[in-house]
């Protein structure tokens, strides 16, 4: 099964060095175990796109407020929603204070 995780921007002081070392040690075991398939930031601005009958409509961000934006993810490959929650909660424990959405992944590889 896999999942995508994301985390919210938020109003926190950016990680210092110890835990950009525990947060690498972590990805580093994930990536070895083959739970994490990729992770990432994302650009807090963004594009919107819509489509009505074809035609399409791209509009420039911000949208939203930046502590409300998606600013990272992860895809991760787990056996079950409760392995996703349980790497969620390791990754929350390195970075302290913040908020997310774990979300089950649908597609011919699922």
């Amino acid at each position: 099964m896999q999942f995508l995780m994301t985390t919210k921007g938020a109003d926190a002081a950016p990680p210092d060095d110890a835990i950009h070392a525990e947060m690498g040690r972590f990805v580093e075991e994930m990536t070895r175990a083959g739970v994490l398939l990729a992770t990432g930031g994302l650009d807090p601005v963004g594009t919107h796109v819509s489509a009505v009958d074809g035609a399409m409509t791209v509009t420039d961000g911000p949208f939203t407020e930046a502590k409300e934006a998606i600013v990272s993810f992860a895809l991760v490959e787990v056996r079950s929603k409760e392995e996703a929650i349980e790497a969620a909660r390791r990754f929350w424990k390195i970075i302290g204070t913040g908020e997310g959405h774990i979300q089950q992944v649908f597609g011919p590889e699922s």
